[in-house]
């Protein structure tokens, strides 16, 4: 008996390990937008020069304050949501986590769509990326509501697909980083067209990726809750 829970214990400890890769990587990937956010907020509290560039967010700091912070913890504590052996361990979390997730998840949507409409255009965007801002953002805040909606509503499955989606939307900044990288080194500065195209490009690998993760057959759970749910499996 002594030896069989040895066994189960360390195998639970190697599954363990084995589902923190993601969770690292999907920080790894907030990196870069995030120690830009954090530059900016420094900028705006050290009361930097105010130039073409960032006049606009020194005229109006609410909405980028709000949308770094949100985003930010979005990224960050949304990443630990993608480890199993945390949910199993600490069956309380995901639902402790998943309550900040929304509103931060919806305070960055909301305010980055608030930025597109009513900040001034800076230079390099053009209408074509104002308009995937506009339909990302849309969409990010879509799912999210619809990822709370389906859990209220015991529907486990969809509540994770949606709640996937969004954040894969929301992480977008993070793989534009990776889709621009590239074309900058080869070939210089992008210009309007290309840029939007580029930032096009990581929201929809990272929705691809979410896609595929989905479905694959290890990802397949019931669709609904069949009993009395516990807190593990209310998932928000």
């Amino acid at each position: 008996m002594t030896t069989g829970v040895k066994t189960g214990t360390a195998a639970m400890a190697t599954s363990a390990r084995r589902g923190w890769p993601v969770p690292a990587g999907l920080i790894m990937l907030s990196f870069v937008p995030m120690a830009a956010g954090a530059a900016r907020i420094a900028q705006l509290a050290g009361g930097a020069a105010v130039t073409p560039e960032n006049a606009r967010f020194f005229a109006s700091p609410v909405p980028v304050l709000v949308h770094i912070t949100g985003a930010s913890l979005y990224c960050v504590v949304g990443a630990f949501q993608f480890a199993p052996g945390l949910r199993r361990r600490r069956p309380g979390w995901h639902r402790a986590a998943g309550r900040l997730l929304v509103p931060c998840g919806l305070a960055a949507a909301l305010s980055g769509l608030w930025m597109t409409v009513f900040y001034p255009q800076p230079p390099g965007d053009g209408a074509l990326l104002t308009g995937f801002r506009l339909v990302f953002g849309s969409a990010m805040v879509l799912s999210i509501v619809l990822g709370f909606v389906a859990v209220r509503r015991r529907d486990i499955a969809g509540h994770r697909a949606w709640m996937v989606r969004g954040y894969a939307i929301g992480l977008g900044a993070g793989t534009q980083v990776l889709t621009h990288l590239p074309w900058i080194l080869l070939v210089g500065r992008p210009g309007e067209f290309t840029r939007a195209l580029l930032m096009l490009a990581g929201w929809v690998v990272n929705l691809g990726v979410a896609e595929w993760a989905l479905r694959k057959p290890s990802s397949k759970r019931p669709s609904r809750l069949t009993r009395p749910s516990t807190p593990h499996e209310m998932e928000i």
